[in-house]
């Protein structure tokens, strides 16, 4: 008697071996396979995914999120080192790297709705303007102290956050966002690049764990991506977010791993049924 169940629709399921807890991405339309496993949920499952349909959204490690000169983020500047594994080993299977950033147009002032443009004004809460480093007063303010305008396109405090800004490629994918979640409507840069690029497996690396990353992850798990935050490679200040946000991720929107388990996963040269 099988067992082996399947999931989704013929030509996009996933299927399921129950004796060897092992989850089947590939779709069967890649010449070689690479198996991991995860480290959340049932204890001793395995994922077994195409590298080729598969890539590394990187989620707003930039300058303003990471850089002691605007923020103080401690365990974000430890996601960074292991993203930099990450990213090293995925370059080795030939998982595509997808750097996605705030980045902001002029017209994306004129038309950013106000709950949006509040998450990022504090100023607008307290009595007299907030002068320290972690100042939020509003999308495209001057940060001062040649920082650059608040999350604005081109700006330094947008940039890619140090070691990793040193380790892009030409062959990476650079997407800018205009909302926390990158994935928000149908025509994102995002959205364009993994529809053009036939992806259907995304690894989730960044911060905030519980803001950006999380919005972005689960977009991708409404439009039916699969899903897989690196544990490790995910950070926010948020007091229990980190948490709540793996455990959530894990048992609804898919899968969760950490950097030490893809470094130690390994490449088959052919399709697992």
């Amino acid at each position: 008697m099988s067992r082996v169940s399947t999931l989704g629709p013929k030509g996009n399921e996933w299927t399921y071996d129950k004796d060897a807890k092992i989850y089947n991405l590939t779709r069967g339309s890649s010449p070689s396979a690479f198996t991991l496993c995860t480290t959340k949920g049932p204890a001793d499952t395995s994922i077994t995914l195409a590298p080729s349909l598969s890539a590394l959204v990187v989620v707003d490690m930039q300058n303003f999120f990471l850089h002691p000169s605007c923020n103080d983020h401690p365990t974000g500047l430890v996601a960074v080192e292991r993203t930099l594994e990450l990213i090293r080993k995925c370059r080795e299977i030939d998982v595509k790297i997808i750097w996605l950033n705030w980045g902001l147009s002029e017209k994306d002032l004129e038309t950013m709705p106000a709950a949006a443009e509040r998450s990022f004004d504090r100023s607008l809460l307290t009595t007299s303007p907030d002068n320290s480093k972690q100042a939020r007063n509003g999308f495209g303010s001057d940060m001062g102290e040649g920082r650059g305008r608040l999350l604005m396109e081109g700006s330094w405090n947008a940039a890619i956050y140090g070691a990793l800004h040193d380790i892009t490629h030409a062959s990476d994918i650079f997407c800018s966002k205009n909302r926390i979640s990158g994935f928000w409507h149908g025509k994102t840069p995002l959205a364009k690049e993994l529809d053009s690029g036939g992806f259907r497996t995304l690894f989730f690396a960044g911060v905030n764990t519980d803001q950006c990353v999380l919005g972005t992850l689960a977009d991708a798990y409404y439009r039916g991506y699969d899903c897989i935050m690196v544990e490790d490679c995910c950070a926010t200040g948020t007091p229990g977010g980190q948490e709540v946000t793996v455990s959530n991720t894990s048992g609804i929107y898919g899968f969760v791993v950490d950097s030490n388990s893809v470094i130690k996963g390994t490449l088959g040269t052919e399709v697992q049924k």
